[in-house]
């Protein structure tokens, strides 16, 4: 069973940076994506950036050019630089893990709070 560790969040003023990142624990076998999600009160669980295991990124058109993926596959551990925050990205962020090896297997972090304040 895999378990997801999230570390890095935050309060941090508008332009600021925070780096989040997840530690998946256990080992993970055959092609997977990780990434993570927010979830801003009242609002949808929506897609921040996910990177596949063999290194290819992905973004939101709402972070780009600020955020940035990466991951060690060594340690199976990703990575999420965010830069120039706004108040908008003000959120619950969620590590993810899709896993596609005998099936298809979904994993989430606990969560961790950004905050940014304007």
């Amino acid at each position: 069973q895999v378990q997801l560790v999230e570390s890095g969040g935050g309060l941090v003023q508008s332009g600021g940076s925070l780096r989040l990142s997840c530690a998946a624990s256990g080992s993970i076998n055959g092609f997977n994506v990780m990434g993570w999600y927010r979830q801003a009160p009242g609002k949808e669980r929506e897609l921040v950036a996910h990177i596949t295991s063999g290194g290819r990124p992905n973004y939101a058109d709402s972070v780009k050019g600020r955020f940035t993926i990466s991951r060690d596959n060594a340690k199976n551990t990703v990575y999420l630089q965010m830069n120039s925050l706004k108040p908008e990205d003000t959120a619950v962020y969620y590590c993810n893990l899709d896993v596609y090896y005998s099936g298809y297997t979904k994993y989430w972090g606990q969560g961790t709070q950004v905050t940014v304040s304007s």
